[in-house]
Formats: structure tokens, C-alpha cells, sequence
């Protein structure tokens, strides 16, 4: 397996992890409130940041299992890179577009922060997805 997709994997599963702590930590700690209600802001904040660091952590340690894969990146990774990135992207712009309709309806903040995360997850996910099916079954041809 490629160190890029070995990356790939890992910023894939530790997105859906993140995002499942941060639903758990939102659903545990309610107090009987309604969701928006809650307080998010420092669990979604924590999770974000979390996911970060051990998403560094794990690529670098990915690169030193095998530190001769490192520095090579040939025209097939950086095209599969770009391929991940353009898919991943889509759901940015859902989730800006989501985030501006529920804006415009003057939702509670709580629901535009969500769409917001959400989006970046499914963002993640999905990007990491389409890496992994490139390099599995390579580029679609257009």
C-alpha cells in the first residue's frame, strides 16, 4: 500500500471517529435540553482539534514505518491527490450552501455550526473514499 493511501485511510477513519465523539459528547451531555440547546461549541471545537493532531501524528508515523516511500510522489499520486481533493470539495460547497440557507432562515447557530461539520466531515470522508478507490481501481477515465 502506498503511503498516500495509507494517509488517505487514515484521514478518513480519523474524521468519522472525531465526528462520532463529537455526537457522542453532544447526545451524553444534555442535561434534558433540547440539541440546540446545548452547549457544542468546545465539543465540536475539541474534536476538530483532535482529529488534527492525530491525524498529523498518525501520517508521520505512517512515513517513518517506511521512510524510502516518502519522497516518492510520481505523476499517478499527485493526480490522484487532486482527484480526492475535487471530490471532497463538493461537499464544502453543500455545506456553505446549507449553511447560507439555514442563515437565511434565521436557524439557531447550533444548526449552522452542525451543517457546517458535517459538511467537512462528509468532506473528508469522501475525498479519502475516492482516493482509495483510484488507487484500488484506478483514475475514472473522462
Amino acid at each position: 500500500m502506498a503511503l498516500e493511501e495509507r494517509r488517505a485511510w487514515i484521514a478518513g477513519v480519523v474524521a468519522l471517529l472525531g465526528y462520532g465523539g463529537y455526537l457522542v459528547a453532544l447526545l451524553v451531555g444534555g442535561d434534558g435540553r433540547s440539541l440546540a440547546e446545548r452547549p457544542y461549541a468546545a465539543a465540536l471545537l475539541w474534536s476538530i482539534g483532535a482529529a488534527v493532531v492525530v491525524t498529523v501524528l498518525l501520517s508521520v508515523a505512517a512515513a517513518a514505518i517506511r521512510p524510502e516511500e516518502g519522497a516518492a510522489k510520481d505523476l499517478r499520486d499527485r493526480q490522484i491527490h487532486r482527484f480526492g481533493e475535487h471530490v471532497g470539495q463538493s461537499f464544502v460547497v453543500i455545506g456553505a450552501v446549507a449553511a447560507l440557507l439555514l442563515a437565511l432562515a434565521e436557524a439557531a447557530p447550533f444548526w449552522i455550526a452542525n451543517a457546517v461539520y458535517l459538511a467537512f466531515v462528509l468532506s473528508a470522508v469522501l475525498g479519502a473514499m475516492a482516493k482509495v478507490a483510484a488507487y484500488r481501481r484506478g483514475l475514472p477515465q473522462w
